[in-house]
């Protein structure tokens, strides 16, 4: 159901559905489309208050507002995991991970990663992604069908996380289920099944990482370009981080890069397919892609959700919040506010401007956006390039998760331009 079907419901009832919101009692058809219930949420009850105390923003103001106030609003989830996942792997490694960490520690961390990123290193790296992307096309092309998903849109970062960890090529197929394990147990509602797979998941991790790591002080000479390992273990030498922070900082890199990257490609290609009018634009002006990477990642954010706690007694849109209030901001509701984006539930590759969130904010922006949208330039604009009838070959589900929001599985059938 979509915000503008003949069958929406009265206001009324979608003031009902607002008031009585619960994230961690959400129904089946909420996985598949959020966005009426966002939008309701917003018109009728913009700062929710949630059966368990919290607060979930749909605003775009409040939830920029939390964003920008770090001094106010903690990243750490210490107070909040402990909880959830009591003494076990995956709180250690949410509450060691970058994405959870408040300054000093988190700008410490940050630094690091920066230096994979700059504009010299991504100069770089774009030259492997296009050989990566190539590679599983020229695939796709020989088969006459490709799944964008497995063998596309998560084989691509995976490849390219993979060299920048220093992973054996013959052992990348270990890494996406791992990654899946551990961001599923940070579903709103933590089931025993997602709970034990994350937490065997960080442990047959963390112990592949030693060898890796292991391996690499061994060999240091044998770092290929744009390894990040290398910079990792260097600033153990150096006394700024620990063996440990090594471990969780790698294990980040591959959850939010592959994660991300993974449903930027799979959900623009599935809109881009989704609406001809608009594919017909970007085939016709192949310099919409940047524009058309926007707003893929407006229209069908990758991460939905985000999370903070407030560390002082604040306000937010006007609401008086307590310190140790917890609160969420939606991000696939604020990058649909009508107040910011006219006709949010259009879907239009040359929106501008186009100031989504999909990425964060402020201290804690995604350290590899620049990277993940060279990702999906790259590897959207070559697809329509390449193929000049892409033709859906079987259903396209959505994963079962309300913060991550992507597709499972999407099968194609390919016909080559010329």
């Amino acid at each position: 159901m979509s915000a503008t079907d003949s069958a929406v419901p009265p206001e009324a009832a979608w003031r009902d559905v607002a008031q009585g919101f619960d994230l961690a009692n959400l129904p089946e058809r909420f996985y598949d489309d959020p966005f009426p219930v966002y939008h309701a949420l917003r018109r009728h009850d913009p700062l929710h208050r949630c059966p368990d105390g919290s607060y979930f923003l749909t605003r775009y103001a409040d939830v920029d507002q939390v964003y920008r106030e770090h001094e106010a609003w903690s990243s750490d989830k210490k107070v909040e995991f402990k909880p959830k996942y009591g003494d076990s792997p995956l709180f250690e490694h949410h509450t060691t991970s970058l994405v959870f960490r408040d300054p000093p520690d988190h700008t410490k961390l940050r630094r690091i990663f920066a230096a994979a990123f700059t504009p010299r290193a991504l100069a770089a790296l774009e030259a492997r992604v296009v050989d990566i992307v190539e590679g599983l096309l020229d695939r796709g092309a020989e088969a006459g069908r490709l799944d964008i998903i497995e063998d596309y849109a998560f084989a691509l970062p995976v490849e390219l996380i993979g060299d920048m960890l220093g992973v054996p090529r013959d052992e990348r197929w270990r890494l996406r289920g791992w990654s899946l394990a551990i961001l599923g147990a940070l579903e709103p509602v933590l089931t025993d099944e997602r709970r034990d797979a994350g937490n065997r998941a960080i442990v047959e991790f963390k112990a592949f990482l030693v060898d890796l790591l292991d391996h690499r002080r061994r060999n240091p000479d044998g770092a290929a370009d744009g390894e990040i390992l290398s910079a990792f273990i260097a600033a153990e030498a150096d006394g700024g981080i620990s063996e440990l922070d090594i471990l969780h900082q790698c294990i980040f890199l591959l959850n939010a890069g592959h994660e991300t990257t993974t449903n930027l490609i799979g959900n623009g290609s599935y809109e881009l397919l989704h609406h001809p009018d608009e594919l017909a634009r970007l085939r016709a002006d192949p310099n919409l892609i940047d524009s058309c990477v926007e707003e893929c990642l407006r229209y069908q954010s990758p991460n939905q959700l985000g999370n903070r706690r407030a560390v002082a007694d604040t306000d937010v849109g006007g609401v008086a919040m307590p310190a140790g209030s917890l609160v969420t901001m939606c991000i696939g509701a604020a990058n649909r506010d009508p107040d910011v984006f006219p006709e949010p539930d259009r879907f239009d590759i040359s929106r501008t401007p186009n100031r989504h969130r999909a990425f964060g904010m402020g201290i804690h922006i995604c350290a590899g956006n620049s990277l993940a949208r060279m990702e999906g330039r790259v590897a959207i604009s070559r697809l329509f390039e390449r193929f000049t009838v892409i033709e859906p070959a079987g259903p396209a589900p959505r994963s079962h998760r309300a913060r991550f929001r992507g597709l499972t599985s999407f099968p194609v059938r390919l016909h080559a331009a010329g």
